[in-house]
């Protein structure tokens, strides 16, 4: 897993990480730590060879002709390895020249900048001012802390004259550059200091504004940051799989494992961020500004965040100075110090989503797909003009709509850009496909354990919307443990007779038919001897008795079964087979959940709510980093799809989508309740106070069905980072 979604990024990707394992071993991390003063790292001249500095820049200019995006997948690898050295600083500055119009320049400093026989660094702020003598600018001042200054031959720098501040390339050898007692120990920051010194026009960098030298350094620094928490997450799981401690693995206590889970969904989110970043900035558009603005909230405080935890995961080795994870601390809040504050960059995000400059997390496929889509959407027109919606419904259900992914005739047999192209034809055409609700869970489970007989009854009227359906899993003794049920299923002449309890059971009072698991064989072990059942809601013994919530209202049920009567002919797969069966409706239903169609409060329901109202500066970071959230949030799903497109397992995304998800609603909807002031204490039906009201209280369920967040974060520390599984009881 990496920024680079493709074979070719993860090629490039793997070259780098050999490039590094080769030339960049600790004990050259190490020297370059120890060392009384910053050189040029020994592994330059072949780094060089590479072309890696000049990945990003025009062949004209000795580069290779790619972009931004190639450039943070090299920058991850290297922030991997704490690559010592003015790799990041010089390809900063050579991006930042590369920016402006001033071809001249451009065509003197780029070609020595890619072939490494220059380097480079940039100011990100500082005091100089210039004055203007004829055509050139006489600069004074000074920048206390700017990275790899003191290997760079060139130095870009942020100069206020007059009303304007403009950035100029400054030769290193006409500035006074100090060495300062850097945070980072490897690659260490310096004071640049200017005393009357001429610039002459030629060396300023004309069209490049301060937003786009900060929005280049958020996109580059959260890059390497990812790479940082890349080897943080492995480094701290590795170690919580052998170390021991009251007799058995760090790992397999919930407070380490679940501190692992929160590493690495702070480390798939940095990914997201970062890579969106140069996406954006490589394409030009005019949310760059944003998606940068994302990277240096969402990425940069992961590196720290990671770094963090891994060094408590660590524990007292973690704090020594043997232990190279202080490295990645130090490097990791250095990132974060020169980029600036977090709640600066934050309430960035929030001007603009507010202002309408948000970017908008959108599949585009290429020109291929354009004869698949003109067909779809010639289908898609005959749909829209069926004013019978339930003749609508019908017509959908029947020609695989519904669920197009799944087999004929069930459905279109769609791969993944058809797929794509369905969903965002219906949606252009406002043709709603039948809404399956819990029934979604279903029909993938019918499909591959039903018989022939039970997918012609129970399928076709599901696909239509006709059937309404409902979930009998969960009981009071067997929540999340689901295969700990006490449900009886006894063997009667033609079929089985169900008793037992069930509960948190959703819209039952509405269902006509039930999905059900029920122990058939209680001598059997846990998993084994539970049976799949479909369970008529009108068959006598059902009785369905609503729950009231916290909300006050009675969206679930709990559901008692008194000898109810199951024919054979409604055993869904093999009799005490049906935990397989199961677990295939219970991972539908996580990815359902995981959706965000409409259940709760999430980024457009933010912006609507703070639309037109003043924030001060707190409220504003606040609203900013939920935002921050909610944008890594859709690109993890977006970064999901894009990997199966391009034919590569997805990753650790969905699973980490799933939880965030539900976490990002209910954050939303707890602070859009608490930004209310005293009206928050008013709950009037359909006024804005109830509304709020009620999704505040609503989202406390999100974390609760569906998995909850604590199992879910064992399943991401288990089966993603390889950490060992809860002990059975009594072990």
């Amino acid at each position: 897993m990496a920024i680079g979604l493709t074979e070719e990024h993860e090629a490039l990707a793997d070259s780098v990480r050999g490039f590094a394992e080769r030339n960049i071993p600790a004990t050259a991390v190490r020297a370059a730590l120890d060392a009384d003063e910053e050189t040029r790292p020994g592994f330059w001249p072949a780094l060089a060879e590479q072309g890696l500095l000049g990945l990003h820049l025009d062949e004209e200019h000795g580069g290779q002709g790619y972009g931004l995006l190639e450039l943070s997948v090299v920058l991850e690898e290297l922030g991997r390895a704490a690559a010592p050295g003015p790799f990041l600083p010089t390809v900063l500055a050579s991006s930042v020249i590369d920016a402006s119009s001033n071809a001249k320049l451009r065509a003197e400093l780029l070609p020595g900048l890619a072939d490494g026989s220059r380097t480079g660094a940039v100011a990100l702020s500082g005091s100089l001012t210039g004055t203007r003598q004829g055509g050139a600018l006489v600069v004074s001042g000074s920048s206390a802390t700017v990275l790899g200054a003191l290997l760079a031959d060139v130095v870009v720098l942020p100069v206020t004259a007059g009303d304007e501040e403009q950035w100029v390339a400054v030769d290193a050898a006409d500035l006074k550059v100090t060495a300062v007692a850097s945070l980072d120990k490897v690659r260490r920051v310096a004071a640049v200091e200017a005393d009357g010194v001429t610039v002459a026009a030629d060396r300023v960098l004309d069209g490049v504004t301060t937003g786009r030298v900060r929005d280049l350094a958020a996109t580059l620094f959260g890059a390497e940051a990812a790479g940082l928490a890349g080897w943080l997450v492995n480094t701290a799981a590795e170690y919580a799989k052998v170390r021991e401690q009251f007799g058995r693995p760090i790992g397999q206590f919930q407070g380490v494992k679940h501190k692992a889970a929160r590493a690495l969904i702070a480390l798939e989110q940095a990914r997201a961020a970062a890579w969106d970043a140069a996406r954006a900035l490589d394409e030009g558009t005019e949310e760059a500004g944003f998606a940068a603005a994302v990277a240096a909230v969402i990425a940069a405080d992961a590196g720290v965040q990671t770094a963090r935890d891994a060094i408590q995961m660590l524990g007292g080795i973690g704090f020594t100075w043997e232990h190279d994870a202080h490295i990645y601390l130090r490097r990791a809040l250095t990132l974060r110090a020169l980029l600036g504050p977090a709640k600066d960059w934050a309430a960035k995000v929030a001007a603009l989503a507010l202002d309408g400059g948000r970017r908008e997390v959108e599949l585009e496929l290429d020109e291929g797909a354009q004869p698949l889509r003109e067909r779809i959407r010639a289908e898609v027109a005959e749909l829209a003009a069926i004013e019978d919606k339930d003749a609508l419904k019908v017509k959908m259900g029947d020609e695989g709509w519904t669920v197009p992914h799944f087999p004929k005739p069930w459905g279109r047999g769609a791969g993944p850009v058809e797929q794509i192209i369905i969903q965002q034809e219906l949606k252009a055409a406002k043709v709603k496909a039948p809404n399956l609700v819990i029934g979604a869970w279903l029909v993938p489970s019918l499909v591959r354990y039903g018989s022939e007989e039970q997918k012609e009854r129970f399928l076709r009227p599901t696909l239509r919307g006709q059937m309404v359906w409902c979930q009998l899993f969960s009981e009071p003794g067997a929540g999340s443990d689901l295969a700990s049920l006490s449900m009886k299923a006894e063997r009667v002449e033609g079929g089985w007779k169900l008793t037992g309890q069930k509960i948190w059971t959703s819209v039952a009072q509405h269902a006509q038919w039930g999905f059900c698991i029920a122990r058939t064989n209680p001598d059997a072990p846990k998993h084994d001897g539970i049976t799949y059942f479909l369970v008529d809601m009108k068959s006598p013994g059902v009785d369905v008795r609503p729950l009231r919530e916290l909300t006050g209202d009675a969206l679930f049920n709990e559901v008692f079964l008194d000898g109810v009567f199951v024919p054979d002919d409604c055993v869904v797969g093999e009799v005490n087979q049906g935990w397989q069966v199961a677990r295939n409706t219970l991972s539908n239903e996580r990815v359902s959940l995981s959706t965000g169609g409409g259940l709760g409060m999430g980024v457009p329901e933010l912006l609507n709510f703070f639309k037109g109202r003043t924030l001060d500066a707190v409220a504003a970071a606040e609203v900013g980093k939920l935002v921050a959230q909610g944008q890594s949030i859709d690109l993890l799903g977006l970064r999901t799809t894009l990997k199966q497109l391009n034919g590569v397992e997805p990753g650790a995304e969905a699973s980490v989508r799933k939880l965030l998800g539900v976490q990002f609603n209910q954050d939303v909807a707890d602070y859009c309740w608490a930004a209310q002031g005293e009206a928050a204490a008013t709950e009037t039906p359909m006024a804005e106070s109830g509304i709020i009201a009620r999704a505040m209280l609503f989202s406390r369920a999100m974390t609760i069905y569906g998995g909850t967040t604590e199992v879910q974060l064992n399943i991401i520390g288990e089966r993603l980072l390889g950490l060992p599984r809860d002990p059975e009881p009594g072990k």
